[in-house]
């Protein structure tokens, strides 16, 4: 690490944690690094706004294993914000970088541009937001509060923050370095006294099943995952944020969990169930079908990254993974439980039949997509319906489905489908946007077009926020919106295709010439039947109209 520059070393760290490309807007105070990023291994991939790229960085630390945005001071930082706000919430690690004012600028603290109050309130409106934040502006401590920085990324698979004062971008520390990861040691008496418990109750288990969330994607557990389920034949059923944490295709797959929002078979098998291992799983409003889940915790066996309570015991120090492992690793004898012929509907549904002028609905969008979806296929949905429908598609693959769904931020998916392309560019991005959200970030598709990426972008157009609608019953006028002419975005940008369609047969060909063409980004502007909505958004409507309306 001899003569390395404070900006040289932090580019170097992020290779070495997988990094390969990194997403913001340059501004004056980061320029200078932002010409050490060109002139490195990194792909430097510009976006339209600040948050669009702090979108992008999250989806590609989802399904790449950590991201990085790099922006200018304040108007940069603070704009990028609420994207990273979203990460932290669902535990996505994005490295956050942001240039600043030079040391030697600070001087008798001056009203330099993008300042607002004083030198470290952007800093400090990070550490709300991040799991670590730190200032380089000490070369003799600047190495280590990278390392720390970036071990603490990896290990709780949460945002951090680095500040770069421009004057500290070519600084060389005058002393050597060399990186000590922290120690941290699991508890292995905790460990080994919850794995024996928990496989005690699978035994004595008549109708176990697996909860599964989104965690087990963040730290890479699958393939625990899949071994405790078929070693023990328990089934599996996922939250609405942990769908694709496993193939929707497995065996022992039996749908999404919400609550009573949620499909009634599913939340049935769940709720009668005498041991529910709930692993990986946020216990959120929406995973939770808006608190309406019906879960006894004498029952349950409740595990992530944070804490493990089995019943009302509580357990410190465990580590889920170790956890796992410790698990897969006893002698597992559980009584197999019969999946209802009622529940494999993703496996044994009917074939798709067109009706070729049927007016669009959401439900025959997802119907008719889910005849495309393969191994090689993201989808990205956004919040609102785009979410709610997409809970009918069967995934193919692990991870291969990205949406904010506890946050639920609008506008995630376009600039979300930046990130996705650098990360998959072996696979096609489908992402599904209501057209309240297209209008909040769709110009990131013009990104996608710069950087030569195919995605398929389907509007669903229902004129406005739709899920509102829903929410807070009457003809409100503030959930209207100015209707666009989506399709003919591609003449705007200067690139792509685009198609308006309102029937079956129209979706139909549009969808088909999309999936054909590799060489372009495709804009299908569906137009949605007056009202329609998914059956989840309407049990939704119900459960959270009461919330909304006050009562």
């Amino acid at each position: 690490m001899a003569n390395l520059s404070i900006g040289e070393y932090l580019i170097r760290r992020l290779s070495d944690y997988g990094i390969e490309h990194l997403f913001g807007i340059p501004g004056d105070y980061i320029l200078s690094f932002y010409s050490m990023l060109e002139q490195s291994r990194l792909k430097v991939i510009g976006c339209t706004r600040e948050d669009c790229a702090g979108y992008a960085a999250d989806a590609y630390a989802r399904l790449h294993g950590m991201g990085a945005v790099c922006v200018t001071y304040s108007v940069g930082g603070l704009s990028v914000c609420n994207s990273i706000a979203g990460a932290y919430a669902e535990k996505s690690p994005v490295v956050v970088i942001s240039g600043a004012p030079g040391m030697n600028e600070r001087k008798n603290n001056p009203l330099l541009h993008h300042k607002v109050r004083d030198f470290r309130t952007q800093l400090e409106v990070f550490q709300k937001v991040t799991i670590d934040a730190v200032e380089l502006t000490d070369p003799l401590t600047a190495f280590a509060d990278i390392d720390r920085a970036l071990d603490a990324a990896d290990r709780f698979k949460r945002p951090v923050y680095i500040e770069l004062p421009r004057d500290m971008v070519h600084a060389v520390p005058p002393i050597t370095h060399s990186f000590r990861q922290p120690a941290w040691e699991s508890d292995l008496k905790a460990i080994a006294e919850a794995a024996a418990e928990t496989a005690q109750r699978i035994a004595a288990a008549k109708r176990p099943v697996i909860v599964a969330g989104v965690e087990l994607h963040r730290f890479g557990l699958q393939n625990q995952l899949v071994e405790l389920a078929e070693r023990t034949q328990i089934p599996i059923a996922t939250t609405i944020l942990g769908k694709s944490v496993i193939s929707e295709h497995h065996p022992l797959f039996v749908g999404l969990y919400e609550g009573a929002i949620g499909r009634n078979e599913v939340t049935s098998f769940v709720e009668q169930s005498d041991l529910i291992l709930l692993l990986g799983t946020f216990m959120t409003d929406i995973n939770l079908g808006i608190y309406t889940a019906n879960l006894d915790l004498d029952k349950c066996v409740y595990a992530t990254s944070e804490a493990l309570q089995i019943s009302h015991h509580h357990f410190h120090n465990v580590a889920l993974g170790e956890f796992l492992d410790r698990l897969n690793s006893l002698d597992l004898k559980p009584t197999k439980r019969t999946i209802p012929d009622a529940i494999t509907f993703h496996r044994d549904r009917e074939p798709f039949e067109i009706e070729p002028a049927a007016p669009l609905r959401i439900s025959r969008i997802m119907s008719r997509l889910n005849t495309c979806l393969d191994l090689d296929t993201v989808v990205i949905a956004d919040v609102g319906d785009a979410l709610f429908a997409a809970t009918e598609l069967v995934t193919h693959d692990r991870g291969e489905f990205l949406s904010p769904a506890y946050y639920t931020s609008m506008g995630f998916s376009v600039p979300a489908a930046v990130g996705a392309a650098a990360a998959r560019p072996d696979h096609r991005v489908v992402i599904l946007v209501g057209d309240g959200a297209f209008q909040m970030t769709g110009c990131e598709l013009s990104t996608l077009v710069r950087n030569g990426c195919s995605p398929i972008v389907i509007v669903l157009d229902n004129h406005g926020y739709g899920t509102e609608r829903y929410l807070q019953a009457g003809d409100w006028e503030y959930n209207e919106i100015q209707p666009w002419a989506y399709h003919k975005m591609p003449e705007l940008l200067g690139g792509g295709q685009g198609f308006l369609v309102d029937t079956e047969a129209e979706f139909d060909a549009a969808l088909s010439a999309a999936w054909d063409d590799r060489s372009q980004p495709t804009i299908i502007q569906a137009r949605l039947v007056e009202n329609d909505a998914s059956e989840t958004l309407k049990r939704l409507g119900e459960r959270m109209g009461e919330k909304v309306a006050g009562r």
